[in-house]
Formats: structure tokens, C-alpha cells, sequence
């Protein structure tokens, strides 16, 4: 394999929208969570299971301005699907990823293996030293966000009902299952009420 393959096969990873030009490492999480319980004798007991966010740890290589190829400017070459320059400076990417982690919004990440929704940069981790002084060099931590869907319930105004200030709005308590009542509870109960309002009990 040529250097243009190996160099353009890297396109297939990608966070948000930000292209890295080398990935050293992937590392993949997927935990699920076994609760215990203790009990008077024996093991404890699993009554329940679930699964924790996916997170995934990237070890990325951004390579600075100039040219990566003895025969080719690339300061000039784009990237078709994003529009992003393959010379960006070290600098660039740097505060293009501080500012994917302080947007706070869920964002796509695409892997050699797999591909992933709704994820947040937990963790950027950037190392300089003398051999990566004008490249970008980091860790990124990135963690799956859980996100729940509500909606809302239109009710009637309290200034159309006739007792606005004391009446309740609708609630959505879910499904109601209708109980058999105890015909001789009832019957019991109805005839209390009627001797108490006759004046008193017999």
C-alpha cells in the first residue's frame, strides 16, 4: 500500500465533523451494570441488569501546516465531505476540539469498527514535546449521552373552567385497570351514610 492509501484511508474515522490524519488507537468500552443484593444466607442475589454509556478512548495524530507529501502540496488539498483543510494548523484543530467539548451537544463518531450517536468529549488530552511540536498530538475520551424524549400535554386554561383557582390540570397517570368492587362494602358503606344523615346510628 502506497502513502496516498494510507494517508486517505484515515478519512473513514471522523468526530463531529473534525478529520484526524492519523489514529494511533481505538479503545472501545461497552459495560453492563449486575446489581447484588445481599441476603441473610449465601451469595448475594441479581434481580436486575442494565447497560452502561459506550465510551470510546481515540489516540489522534493532526498533522501541522505544510506539506505531509514530497510531490504534493496538501496545504491546498480538502477534504470533499467537509470542506476542511488537510494543512490546518496544530493550533486550529486544537481550539476546533475545545470547542466541540465546550458546546456541550451530542455529535457522531465514526470509527474503523463501528459507529456511534449521541456522544460528548468527556476528556481531551493533549501532549507536546519536542518530537510533536508542530503536530497535534491527543487523547480523546468520548462518552455516550443517554437522551430522553417528553412531550407536552395541552390542558384548559384555568380561566375557562369554573373553578379555575381550586381545579387541578389534567395529568397523564398512564393506564388504569378497572377493580371489581365489593358489593357488600359498598352496600355497607351507603347505608352508614344514609343513618348518619337520618340522625344517627342503629
Amino acid at each position: 500500500m502506497d502513502i496516498l492509501s494510507v494517508l486517505f484511508s484515515q478519512q473513514k474515522r471522523r468526530i463531529g465533523t473534525i478529520v484526524p490524519s492519523v489514529v494511533i488507537s481505538e479503545r472501545h468500552t461497552d459495560t453492563l451494570v449486575i446489581t447484588e443484593h445481599p441476603v441473610e444466607k449465601g451469595a448475594p442475589i441479581n434481580d436486575h441488569a442494565f447497560k452502561q454509556p459506550a465510551e470510546i478512548v481515540m489516540e489522534l495524530g493532526f498533522s501541522g501546516e505544510g506539506s505531509l507529501l514530497d510531490l504534493a502540496d496538501t496545504t491546498r488539498m480538502f477534504d470533499m465531505n467537509t470542506g476542511l483543510s488537510m494543512g490546518t494548523s496544530p493550533r486550529d484543530i486544537y481550539q476546533q476540539l475545545l470547542d466541540l467539548q465546550n458546546n456541550r451537544q451530542p455529535f457522531d463518531v465514526t470509527t474503523g469498527k463501528r459507529h456511534y450517536k449521541n456522544m460528548l468529549l468527556r476528556s481531551l488530552d493533549i501532549t507536546t514535546d519536542r518530537y510533536s511540536e508542530n503536530v497535534l498530538m491527543c487523547v480523546l475520551t468520548m462518552r455516550e449521552v443517554i437522551i430522553s424524549e417528553t412531550y407536552a400535554i395541552g390542558v384548559v386554561h384555568k380561566d375557562n373552567m369554573a373553578a379555575g383557582v381550586s381545579t387541578s390540570p389534567i395529568y397523564n397517570t398512564g393506564m388504569k385497570s378497572p377493580v371489581p368492587a365489593n358489593k357488600a362494602l359498598v352496600r355497607d358503606t351507603i347505608n352508614k351514610q344514609r343513618r348518619s344523615l337520618q340522625g344517627g346510628t342503629r
